[in-house]
């Protein structure tokens, strides 16, 4: 994951140019209200850089955000002023307040190892929902969908500087998906730089996901396919 400040606005540039967050944040805002109207307070965990966070407050009256990676929670409390965005383990935090919502963004739940961290997870989204508060997870893809040996890239110009990113996904062990993402930047001060990662994120099923959120005590568990190339959501209601 993204250990600099630098890192994570790269991060944050790179998909601002690939992802209409305002639209998504709608769709999920929609999704929510279906169930519970008038929700009006909203959770993000794993909020990351707080694109979608700052979507969803032109969505909800509060929000707030939570992420494990201390510098992705300082850009993304910089860029939201005063939303309060808090650092936690999404398998064990305790805020202390409920909201009508809570969702999990950008398969960011597929970085949890096991079915016993889905469901701890799970469960303390469930915890933070309010009577009749929705939870919304956008999963990884799941062991009937990933794409082995999938290779993606995206490039942009961003004023003086370029910015490409290649990917190359692969099965390695079970149900773990390792991808390796290679970033090359380019500007006039400092030339050609380059990094890269490794992220092994678990291709949890359908069952998995479904039997997590009814443990935690959901109610009408469903998957909603949302096309375009995303993984769709899960959604559960809190009784």
């Amino acid at each position: 994951m993204y250990e600099n400040k630098n890192q994570a606005e790269l991060y944050d540039r790179l998909y601002q140019d690939r992802k209409d967050y305002d639209a998504e944040a709608a769709q999920v805002a929609g999704f929510v209200r279906a169930r519970k109207d008038g929700a009006s307070s909203l959770l993000d965990v794993a909020c990351g850089t707080g694109i979608h966070l700052a979507a969803f407050a032109k969505q909800f009256n509060r929000v707030a955000g939570l992420d494990l990676s201390e510098w992705m929670a300082q850009v993304a409390s910089e860029r939201l002023g005063g939303v309060p965005v808090h650092r936690g383990d999404m398998r064990s935090f305790e805020l202390g307040e409920t909201f009508d919502s809570v969702v999990c963004m950008f398969s960011s739940i597929g970085y949890l190892r096991t079915v016993e961290d889905l469901e701890s997870a799970v469960a303390a989204m469930a915890r933070h929902l309010s009577e009749g508060g929705v939870l919304a997870i956008e999963p990884w893809y799941f062991p009937d969908t990933f794409l082995p040996q999938h290779v993606s890239v995206h490039a942009l110009k961003d004023g003086d500087r370029a910015i490409s990113r290649v990917s190359h996904s692969t099965l390695v062990d079970g149900n773990v998906t390792r991808m390796e993402i290679h970033y090359l930047t380019a500007d006039p001060e400092t030339g050609v730089q380059h990094r890269s990662e490794i992220d092994d994120l678990t291709l949890f099923s359908r069952e998995d996901y479904a039997n997590a959120f009814r443990k935690s005590g959901l109610s009408d568990v469903e998957y909603v396919e949302t096309g375009g190339g995303r993984p769709g959501f899960f959604l559960g209601t809190r009784a």
